[in-house]
């Protein structure tokens, strides 16, 4: 059930790097956030519900419930008008307990593809919080390509091949190398490539307020 939603993270995690981009209008996005979000809210619900007390179980979807709310957050955030500062700095708590949860994949649910994964989230979210809780507005093009990116690497294509069982046939210690080391190679690049371009977009949020995005 986690693969679902896994899928549609995905997508809007990369129409959320669009609306960021200035090519989906913010509040179309808003609408499919919301979706998005309450499937990632009700998701872990029912999960931990049916988990019969088992802690990796309750553990692995108790996470869902950041990405949940963010959505959410941003959904509303976006159809309001709303200042991003508060998604801004709810970014900040995601990306903390992100690296919390990277290293529970590691050690506790032996996990490492997505333990690296969660680097990933950790990283975007931070992203997230220095644009919109400090305001740093010339991140807003690199922020905008790095999450469309992980919204295929992350989530779309990782969970379409673990709900088609592809996943589970690959040696995950060689999966987790290869998803480290595309992540810094292709974002290092990226961020020498939008530097040396020197895009410094404006706000693209409704009613003048900054676009608030974020699994």
């Amino acid at each position: 059930m986690g693969n679902v939603g896994l899928l549609y993270v995905g997508a809007v995690l990369f129409i959320n790097g669009l609306m960021l981009l200035k090519k989906v209008d913010a509040r179309a996005a808003a609408i499919f956030n919301l979706f998005v979000g309450a499937l990632q809210v009700i998701t872990p619900t029912v999960l931990i519900i049916t988990a019969n007390n088992d802690a990796k179980t309750i553990l692995g979807a108790s996470g869902i419930f950041l990405f949940g709310f963010t959505y959410l957050y941003v959904g509303i955030g976006l159809l309001g008008g709303f200042d991003g500062t508060g998604i801004g700095y709810f970014s900040l708590f995601v990306a903390i307990m992100a690296l919390g949860y990277s290293f529970a994949n590691f050690k506790i649910l032996n996990d490492k593809p997505f333990g690296v994964i969660w680097l990933y989230w950790s990283f975007l979210w931070l992203l997230f919080f220095l644009l919109l809780g400090l305001k740093h507005e010339h991140l807003a093009t690199y922020t905008g390509w790095v999450a469309a990116i992980e919204g295929w690497v992350t989530a779309a294509i990782p969970a379409f091949l673990l709900l088609t069982g592809y996943w589970q046939r690959w040696n995950q210690n060689v999966v987790a190398t290869v998803l480290a080391v595309f992540g810094v190679v292709v974002f290092g690049a990226l961020w020498a490539l939008t530097r040396k371009r020197g895009a410094v977009p404006t706000r693209a949020g409704p009613a003048g307020g900054e676009t608030i995005t974020a699994h």
